[in-house]
């Protein structure tokens, strides 16, 4: 009995419909700037990055991001980027917008700092 529960709640949860990003918008429902994204949650230059990624430094932040950690990254960087620089992100989390290329750090959202 126990596996004909789990078989149809499993049918169940696969047909609820799930919302995909849209353009400009993280899988959070956060929208990005329009300067800062160029694409989709899936392919575009926008995406949320690991906290393990940020460090708080005097006046910002140092990203190091390596393969693995956004989606375009293909060798380790490292980005610093002043507090005033950095964009307000919405859902409490840090991304990293890259455009036109790996090697240009477009747009830095992260959560409210507090001291």
């Amino acid at each position: 009995m126990r596996g004909i529960r789990t078989c149809v709640l499993m049918a169940y949860v696969s047909c609820i419909p799930v919302k995909p990003a849209a353009a400009h918008e993280a899988i959070s429902g956060f929208k990005y700037d329009g300067f800062c994204c160029n694409g989709d949650n899936h392919t575009g230059d926008c995406q949320m990055i690991s906290t393990r990624n940020v460090r708080v430094v005097q006046g910002g932040y140092e990203i190091i991001i390596g393969p693995g950690d956004h989606r375009l990254i293909t060798r380790r960087h490292d980005f610093v980027v002043g507090q005033s620089e950095a964009r307000r992100s919405e859902d409490s989390e840090y991304h990293l917008c890259l455009y036109p290329n790996e090697d240009t750090l477009r747009c830095f959202y992260a959560p409210d700092m507090s001291y």
